[in-house]
C-alpha cells in the first residue's frame, strides 16, 4: 500500500495540471516557450503517474479497470468485477 503523502500529492498534481490545461494549450498556440517555463513543473501532464485507486500502487495498473493487477486478480476471483471471469478451456 502506497504512503498517504504519495497518493496526496498524485492528487494535488491531477488538479493543478487541470488548472494550467487552458493556459498550457494556448501558450503551446502562441509558442510562448518562455512564459511555459515559468509555469509550476507539476502542471505539466508528463508528471503525472496512474495508480491504483484502492492501494495507489503505481506498477502493474490497469487502465481499464483503474486498479492494479493484484486486486483486479483478486476482485475477479471474488466475482466482484462484472462481466470478468476465469478462463477455463
Amino acid at each position: 500500500m502506497a504512503k498517504e503523502s504519495m497518493k496526496a500529492r498524485e492528487v494535488k498534481r491531477v488538479k493543478l495540471v487541470a488548472k494550467y490545461a487552458d493556459k498550457r494549450a494556448e501558450l503551446i498556440a502562441a509558442g510562448d516557450y518562455e512564459a511555459l517555463q515559468k509555469l509550476p513543473k507539476n502542471a505539466s501532464p508528463v508528471r503525472l503517474h496512474n495508480r491504483c485507486k484502492l492501494t495507489g500502487r503505481p506498477k502493474g495498473y490497469m487502465r481499464q479497470f483503474g486498479i492494479s493487477r493484484i486486486n483486479f486478480r483478486e476482485m475477479a476471483l471474488n466475482g466482484l468485477i462484472p462481466g470478468i471471469r476465469k478462463a477455463s478451456w
